[in-house]
This record gives structure tokens, C-alpha cells and sequence, in this order.
């Protein structure tokens, strides 16, 4: 394995559209990359760069040791995983799996060892003589991920593999590629992945780091907690989360009596979870709060903000309540046991904020200005 290196790489097609901004990111040696963001974000452009199914306008992609720009995709020591799996149709799974073995010379010997430890690893011994029409879409992605696996590459790259399967079965498959991922570092064989996905329950459950990306450019890496707890800038809060976070216009003020923020035409002194990071800010901020982050409580409760319900969602174990506070609508989860009763629309409401959870956004430039230095 080894470890990637993207350096200042930009993607620029004929007619003067820049899909990639300069972007840097390094891999390192057995570490699971996930980059995730909207359609049309260059994520997949990205992943094909490195592949080398895209050249780059400008910028440095290495591989190890290796500076990897103009080599072609097969001497980059990467294997592939595409979102329709790309199976030989007229081979048997056997063959499809020993296939790129047979066409780097390897001995016959070293095919079938191969063969056996890959097809035991995926549980796919079943499998064998069946061709790919005669596969489920499970069965033909575990046959996929084993064709790459086999070649022993340096990088694997994964395009949305899952995408093309059901939710029942899109679960179990994330279980087994993390699984697949921490058995091959428990014995000795780390794989470096980069994996590409839309889906951020994907990115959250499966990434050791997370590359979130829009229009090109790299918003923030970090791993799964960082970005939930200590998101960069308004675009990664509100893209990481479900439902997604509240981001509303508020106004930061000081007077005698501390810092207060007023939201919805409703002002609320700052806890001092709050207060101590936001010693500079002073006037208009987005304020940044997550639904699993307000209290639901009495209509004037202390520390809360009184509205009023607009629509349930009754979920079973939680009821995501939209309430109206004012002329902004934010989203509340509570548990379904500690409410007292099931709530209705029209219903008077208090929300509570979690001082020590509110994120304040500068409204420009859109970075996350309550970000306390971490111990």
C-alpha cells in the first residue's frame, strides 16, 4: 500500500470550465478517504484523476513515491471499483476475478492461491461458476470489490459502488467493505482507500476521514466527529447531519448583562458555552443549531424560544417537529417517550438551544467564527 498525494490539481475542460480548483489532500498508507458531497460537486472528477481515466490541467498527483501524472491507468498501482460494476459478462466469477492476474503473467499457482484467499475473504466460494446474469447486485459488487482486492494494488478507488442497491442491502454492504477494510490492517495488509459517495450516512459510518467537497473545491477534511461537532463553515454544518442543521440570520449584541443573540425577533442570553467563544463577534452571524440540540419544553420556559408547530414527523422513536419561531422555521428532534403527549400542528411550543451546540457563522464568508481551540 501507500500513501496518495493530491497537490494544487485543477481540472479545466475545452471550453473553459474549471471543474477543480487547486486542490490538496493527502491519503495516507491504510487509511479509508471518503469524499462526499452534492451531484456535481468533481468528486467522481476527481477519483477519475487519479485513475488516470482524466488528465489534469495543472497540479501534482503521486502515488507512493511516484509522481503519477502522465502514467496510464494500469502503471498507476490503483484497481477500481465503478458504480455498475463492470463485470466481464461472458466470464464465469472465477475468471472474472483472475482475469488482470492472468494478463500480468503471474503463475498459475499464484492465480489459484489468489483466487481462494479472495473468494474466502468475500464469502463468494458459492459463487464461482456462476457468470454475472446469474449474480444479485450484492453478490455481483462483493465479485467487483474481489477483482480489485486481488491485484494487490497500491490505491483501491471506489465510485459509488453501492449506489445501484436497495437500502436493505446498501447497509449490510457498508458493514462488509469497513469490515473487509479493518481485517485487512489487523493482518498486516492495509488497503488505502479512496471512496467516493453522495450519501453521508456512507461518509459518516464508513471514512476514517471525510473530504467534503462542493463546486471543486475541498471545504474541510477531518474525520466523522470533527466535522459533526467542529464543522469548518455553513456549508459543511449543514450538509453533515440528519436532519440537517438549523442555519438561520441572528444578530450577536453585548450589553451590561453579557452577550445575548436574537433570532426570530426572540433574544436569548448566550450560555456560557457559548459566551467564552464568541468574545469578538458582534452583530449580524448565521446562527448554526441541530435539531438534536433543542430542548422541546414549555412555551416560555426559561432559556427558550416560544413558537409555534407547523408540521410532525413522526418517525417512531423521534418526532422531528418544524416549528415556527417568528419568521424562521427550525427543526426539532425529541424522543417520542418524553413527550407527554403526541404533538399537533398548531401547537404552542418552547425550544430550548444547547448554549455549549450553537455554531455562529459569519454571514460573508460563511466560516464558523464560535470554533473554540481544541485541548
Amino acid at each position: 500500500m501507500a500513501e496518495l498525494y493530491l497537490t494544487s490539481v485543477e481540472k479545466i475542460y475545452g471550453g473553459g470550465f474549471q471543474a477543480v480548483h487547486g486542490i490538496d489532500l493527502h491519503v495516507a498508507e491504510g487509511e479509508f478517504m471518503v469524499l462526499v458531497g452534492p451531484s456535481g460537486c468533481a468528486k467522481s472528477t476527481t477519483l477519475r484523476m487519479i485513475a488516470g481515466l482524466e488528465t489534469i490541467t495543472a497540479g501534482e498527483i503521486r502515488i507512493g513515491d511516484r509522481v503519477v501524472n502522465e502514467l496510464a491507468p494500469g502503471k498507476r498501482g490503483i484497481a477500481m471499483v465503478f458504480q455498475n460494476y463492470a463485470l466481464y459478462p461472458h466470464m464465469k466469477v472465477t475468471r472474472n476475478l483472475s482475469f488482470g492476474l492472468k494478463l500480468r503473467g503471474e503463475p498459475r499457482a499464484r492465480i489459484e492461491d489468489a483466487t481462494a484467499r479472495v473468494s474466502g475473504l468475500l464469502e463468494i466460494e458459492e459463487l464461482l461458476d456462476r457468470l454475472p446474469k446469474q449474480l444479485s447486485g450484492g453478490q455481483a459488487q462483493r465479485v467487483a470489490v474481489g477483482r480489485a482486492l486481488i491485484k494487490s494494488p497500491e490505491v483501491f478507488l471506489f465510485d459509488e459502488p453501492l449506489s445501484n442497491l436497495d437500502a436493505k442491502l446498501r447497509a449490510a454492504m457498508r458493514v462488509r467493505i469497513t469490515d473487509l477494510h479493518k481485517r485487512l490492517k489487523e493482518e498486516g495488509r492495509p488497503a488505502t482507500v479512496v471512496y467516493v459517495t453522495h450519501d453521508q450516512v456512507e461518509a459518516m459510518t464508513m471514512g476514517d476521514r471525510i473530504c467534503v467537497m462542493k463546486d471543486g473545491r475541498i471545504m474541510q477534511v477531518a474525520d466523522p466527529t470533527t466535522l459533526y461537532e467542529r464543522p469548518a463553515n455553513a456549508y459543511v454544518a449543514g450538509f453533515i447531519g440528519m436532519p440537517e442543521m438549523n442555519l438561520v440570520p441572528a444578530v450577536v449584541t453585548r450589553g451590561e448583562d453579557g452577550v445575548a443573540l436574537t433570532l426570530g425577533g426572540q433574544t436569548l442570553t448566550i450560555a456560557e458555552g457559548l459566551a467564552h467563544r464568541v468574545h469578538a463577534a458582534e452583530g449580524p452571524v448565521t446562527a448554526g443549531i441541530r435539531p438534536q440540540h433543542l430542548e422541546v419544553c414549555a412555551p416560555g420556559a426559561p432559556g427558550s424560544l416560544s413558537g409555534e408547530i407547523a408540521l410532525v414527523e413522526f418517525m417512531g422513536h423521534e418526532v422531528n417537529l418544524h416549528v415556527r419561531v417568528g419568521d424562521e422555521t427550525l427543526v426539532a428532534v425529541a424522543p417520542t417517550e418524553v413527550l407527554a403527549r403526541r404533538p399537533c400542528r398548531g401547537d404552542p411550543v418552547g425550544l430550548r438551544p444547547n448554549g455549549h451546540r450553537i455554531h455562529l457563522f459569519d454571514p460573508v464568508s460563511e466560516e464558523n467564527i464560535s470554533l473554540a481551540p481544541q485541548d
